[in-house]
C-alpha cells in the first residue's frame, strides 16, 4: 500500500494537483456561465415584430455624398478661438468679460 505520509510531504501532490483541479474545473465552470450569458442575450435581443418594423422605418440610409455636401456648405474658415475659463476662474465672470470684449470689437 502507498505510504500516505510520503504523499503528504510531496509538494507536487500537495500543491500541484489541487491547482490543476482548480484550473480545469474553473474552465468548465466558466464555460457554463458564459453559455448562460450568450443564451440570455439571444433571448433578450429579440424584438416584437411591430416594434422592429417601427425601428426599421426610423433608419434612413446615409449617403456619403449627401453628408459631404452638408459639411461643404458649412463655413469652416470663419471661426474664432475662444479661451475657456481656468479652474480657478469664475466661469460667469469670464463669460461676461468675453461678451464685453466681443461687443467692443464689433
Amino acid at each position: 500500500m502507498i505510504n500516505f505520509k510520503l504523499l503528504q510531504k510531496n509538494k507536487t501532490v500537495r500543491y500541484g494537483v489541487p491547482m490543476l483541479l482548480l484550473i480545469v474545473g474553473g474552465s468548465f465552470g466558466l464555460r457554463e456561465f458564459t453559455q448562460l450569458r450568450y443564451d440570455s442575450q439571444r433571448i433578450k435581443g429579440k424584438l416584437d415584430p411591430s416594434l422592429e418594423a417601427k425601428v426599421n422605418l426610423e433608419k434612413q440610409p446615409v449617403m456619403l455624398e449627401e453628408q459631404y455636401e452638408r459639411i461643404k456648405e458649412k463655413d469652416l474658415d470663419g471661426w474664432r478661438n475662444i479661451r475657456g475659463p481656468r479652474p480657478w476662474e469664475d466661469s460667469r465672470d469670464y463669460q461676461e468679460q468675453q461678451r464685453i470684449q466681443q461687443n467692443k470689437q464689433d
